[in-house]
Order: C-alpha cells, then structure tokens, then sequence
C-alpha cells in the first residue's frame, strides 16, 4: 500500500476535484431551471432513473460492482440504506421544487446551514463534543434563523429540509459500511421501483410537459442521471486526497454560486430579514472556519514536533 501523500501534496491533488464537484452543485440550478416545465417529481424520477445505469458504468470501469453485490445481501446495511435513500429523495425533491417556484435564495441558505447542522448531528448522536467557537457558530447560526421566523416564515421550511435531510443522510452514509459510489448505486436501486412507476405514469398521463414529449426535454432529464453523478464521483475523488477539514472550506464554493445565481441571474428579490440571516449565518461560518483551520495548524505543529 503507498504511503499517504504529505498535507500539502493531498491537497494539491484534491482540490480541483473538490472545486469541480462544488461548482458543479453551484450551478446546478441553471440546468434545473431549464426544465421547470416539468413536473417536479418526474423530474426527481427521471432523475433516479437515469442515474443507476450510469452509477453501474462507473463502478463497472473502477471495478466496484463486488462491493455493490455484497452490501445488497446484507440486510443491516440495506435497511440502513433505504433509510439514506429516502433521505435524499427528499433533499433532491425540495431543491428541485425551490428551483422551479424561484426560491434558489432559500435553497443556498440550506446548504449554507449545512455543515452547521451536521456539528449538531454529530454532537447529538456520535457523541462528539463541540469546542467553544463551534458552540458559538451554532449559536450565531440559530439566531440567523430565528430572524426568519419574522419575516420568511414562507421559505424557512425550504432551508431547514434541506439543511437536515442533507446532515441525516451524510450522518447515515457515515456509519453504513459501504463506499460512496455503491452506496448510491444501491439507493438508486432501491428507488427505482417508485421512480419507474412515478415515470410511468407521466408518460401514460402525456400532458406534453415531461418525458417522451419533446426530445429536448426528453434528453435533459436524461442529463439529469450525469448531474447526479459525476459530482458525486468527483466529491469522492477529493475526498480521498485532502482533508476533510480542507474539503470543508471548499464545500462553501456551491451555497455561494447559489447565492449569486438567485440575485443575478434569477432576480430574486433578498428581504432584509434574509439579508440580516445571511449576514449572521456568514458570521457563524466565519467563527467555525477559524475553530477548523485553529485545529489544523495545531496538528500540523505536533507532527512537525
């Protein structure tokens, strides 16, 4: 086995993946908005539908298919995985929704709220402790929200889902004994059955908006199973050569591509109890970025010594 590459080098190697994977969530909703005449939840099906044939072509060429037969024989992991699964349907279906009815706003605040969320998670059920300045961010980051109470209470719900749908799945996919990229293919295929009978019944249907009605459509939610997975494959990759703690700077790059595209590209309008939320929230990450790159150089002095 080689020995692991120096901070630096791993790093180096990394992030252009990670900055692949995140740009390409970023600006995800461009391609979304392009099918905003179809029906959220064919969306969503065409979407699961198309990705299983690509996750099994990945994983044929990086010779993962063992590792997605055997966790399909091992009830633990599968129950685990239906759970995941749904999970990210959710997430997949509020995103997909906030695009189309123009809410890309309350959708990168979600992501926004993300990794605050997932120190909760982790603080709640793995039993992690969390430093003063995290308890702090996450203090900053509850009174950001709270604001919105006042003011967005129309949009909050669309931030909070996808903020914790996102933090469970991630907390799932951390204690399930499978790679990434089986991992999704088994979810995939664990959706498919509803996925295929939701598609169903928008052909049969045939209310000239979806699949089948026009081939420019047709091929865009096709498009969609690429979208789904190629950034997961290229989150995977990063992960693999940097820090977590590194990746966790550059996972910021997508919320705040959202950010931009809502305001200028989608006109939509930032209330100021949104603008004082975004405001805190940036604050918050501020202070947890500061507690991450803290813990950071202090590792990097005790190997040094």
């Amino acid at each position: 086995m080689p020995a692991p590459a120096a901070p630096s080098e791993s790093q180096q190697n990394g992030l252009p993946f990670a900055l692949a994977a995140y740009g390409i969530w970023g600006f995800v909703p461009l391609f979304f908005k392009l099918l905003a005449s179809v029906p959220p939840v064919e969306v969503l099906a065409q979407r699961i539908v198309w990705s299983l044939p690509l996750c099994f072509f990945i994983m044929a060429f990086r010779r993962q298919i063992a590792d997605y037969l055997v966790a399909l024989r091992d009830w633990r992991v599968l129950r685990m995985l239906l759970a995941s699964a749904l999970l990210i349907a959710v997430n997949w279906l509020v995103y997909i929704y906030s695009i189309f009815t123009d809410h890309v706003l309350a959708a990168s605040l979600g992501y926004y709220l993300n990794p605050l969320v997932n120190v909760m998670l982790g603080m709640v059920f793995l039993g992690e402790r969390l430093s003063r300045l995290q308890m702090m961010a996450v203090a900053i980051a509850a009174v950001g929200v709270a604001i919105l109470l006042g003011g967005a209470l129309d949009t909050l719900w669309i931030s909070l889902t996808l903020a914790f749908s996102f933090g469970l799945y991630g907390l799932l996919r951390k204690v399930v004994p499978v790679g990434s990229l089986p991992g999704l293919a088994i979810e995939t295929t664990l959706l498919m059955p509803l996925a295929l009978a939701a598609s169903a019944w928008y052909l049969w249907t045939g209310d000239g908006r979806g699949f089948g009605s026009d081939p420019k459509i047709s091929l865009l939610l096709m498009a969609g199973g690429i979208v789904t997975a190629v950034p997961l494959l290229l989150f995977a990759t990063a992960a693999r050569r940097m820090s977590y703690a590194a990746l966790g700077f550059v996972q910021y790059l997508a919320p705040t591509l959202q950010f931009l595209l809502s305001l200028f590209v989608f006109a939509e309008p930032l209330k100021p109890v949104q603008l004082a939320c975004f405001l805190l929230i940036w604050i918050s990450i501020a202070v947890f970025s500061f507690d991450i790159w803290r813990k950071m150089r202090a590792d990097r002095m005790v190997e040094i010594a």
